[in-house]
């Protein structure tokens, strides 16, 4: 009977694990599955997935390698083989002693770095801190030496284990530089300029950097569920089976009504964690769809405050600008017109290099701002149009979640509707005019 319980207990404590992977891997699925990709202009405070590449200005180069990079880890380890006298039980319960033969490897040497970079695409870049993500580097290096090889000595330490029979094993990974890499993390704001970055954050279900496609990433997820559930199953199921297994062998024995309480609790406490896991889902895709929207309106906003100020400060400057030339001219006719030696023979001076300045800088200092309100145009339209494709990217996907089974039964408890898609044609609000009527004037009309 001990002997029964401690199986019971054993395998219960294994299903609990399996429960607990399974729903964790799940929950991790149905997150990326629930976030749409953003662009890097598009990204904003929250949830978000980005696909690009990885850019840095000073990037680090790997130990072994030597590969320019954003991450790197490497590890040396070192084989070793001894005999050794263990201590064992025989089939009659009497103890005995005997010598074996144990090898393995001991890690004698690691390190690596890892530094702050941008994840690029074609709209642009985005701050990615890696401290704290769950990385999934690419290999750079894997090779194993003697010791009569350079680099057994040349990349590690001088000493040895004890018992080393002179093998080294050298491995290093890393996130290359300009590779493309898959980010799934929280943007929150940066603390040195108005833009957004991606970094670890408390709130966040998931931090990933992966050099693996998002499907890759998405397939490997889903297996990890799987064999957490069927390893779980087959736990709950372990009692039963072993009774059986006993009976056939020629060891009658009964089924103890206990045993058949694993694979029914086991069975029943999956339905109800995936059940609260479905929910929560669809309620926290639902407050991102509701998110999706205040972005539109954020982003609204924007246009209206900036573009007015920038179109305002444009006319100033280029008013200001018109003056300046026209003082110029006045200067350069009184100077032709002024005789040497009269009054005037000061101020013909200060015009003479009032036009050397201007005939050697002709361009025109209020072209380049307005460049900059042409970009920041653009840009403005820009972010207005991703905030309205990714509140239609994810209210897709919460009315996709509402329709499919057995998803809807679960949205059918709290009455869960799907939102309205954002249509092109009857969603235009607040667009700002830039009108510059007159020479030297800026106006701008919402």
């Amino acid at each position: 009977m001990n002997q029964e319980l401690a199986l019971f207990a054993g395998c219960l404590l294994v299903c609990v694990l399996c429960l607990w992977g399974n729903l964790r891997e799940l929950r991790r699925r149905r997150l990326l599955d629930d976030t749409p990709t953003s662009k890097a202009l598009g990204v904003f405070i929250g949830m978000s997935e980005l696909k690009g590449t990885a850019e840095c200005a000073e990037p680090l180069t790997s130990y072994l390698a030597a590969r320019p990079c954003v991450h790197y880890a490497w590890s040396v380890e070192e084989s070793w083989s001894r005999m050794e006298t263990e201590t064992y039980t025989d089939d009659k319960g009497r103890t005995q002693t005997r010598v074996v033969q144990k090898s393995g490897w001991t890690t004698v040497a690691q390190g690596g770095e890892m530094t702050a970079f941008y994840l690029q695409d074609d709209t642009g870049v985005v701050l990615v801190r890696p401290e704290g993500a769950t990385l999934e580097p690419a290999g750079f290096f894997a090779e194993t030496v003697g010791r009569g090889d350079p680099l057994y000595y040349g990349r590690g330490p001088a000493g040895s284990v004890p018992d080393s029979d002179g093998r080294r094993r050298f491995a290093e990974q890393g996130l290359p530089l300009h590779a493309p890499l898959y980010v799934v993390g929280v943007a929150r704001e940066r603390a040195d300029v108005v833009a957004p970055e991606i970094a670890a954050s408390r709130e966040a279900e998931l931090f990933l950097i992966s050099t693996r496609s998002e499907e890759k990433v998405k397939a490997a997820i889903g297996g990890w569920a799987w064999l957490w559930g069927v390893v779980g199953l087959i736990a709950s199921a372990g009692p039963l089976i072993f009774v059986l297994t006993n009976h056939q062998s020629g060891q009658p024995g009964r089924i103890p009504p206990l045993f058949l309480v694993p694979p029914a609790l086991y069975f029943g406490s999956w339905v109800l964690g995936w059940v609260w896991m479905v929910h929560n889902s669809l309620v926290g895709l639902r407050q991102r769809v509701r998110q999706g929207w205040s972005l539109i309106d954020v982003q609204l906003k924007r246009r209206h405050d900036l573009i007015p100020r920038l179109a305002a400060t444009v006319g100033a400057l280029s008013t200001h600008e018109q003056s300046v030339q026209a003082a110029v001219a006045r200067l350069r006719a009184q100077e032709s017109a002024t005789a040497p030696g009269v009054a005037g023979e000061d101020f013909a001076g200060l015009a003479a290099t009032l036009r050397v300045v201007v005939e050697k800088y002709p361009q025109l200092t209020a072209q380049p701002a307005f460049l900059g309100l042409q970009t920041q145009l653009v840009e403005t339209e820009q972010r207005v149009a991703l905030a309205r494709s990714y509140y239609n990217d994810i209210a897709t996907q919460f009315a996709t979640r509402l329709e499919r089974v057995p998803d809807r039964w679960v949205a059918a408890l709290r009455g869960m509707k799907p939102e309205a898609l954002l249509q092109a044609a009857d969603f235009e609000r607040a667009v700002v005019k830039v009108d510059f009527t007159e020479p030297g004037t800026a106006q701008a009309t919402t």
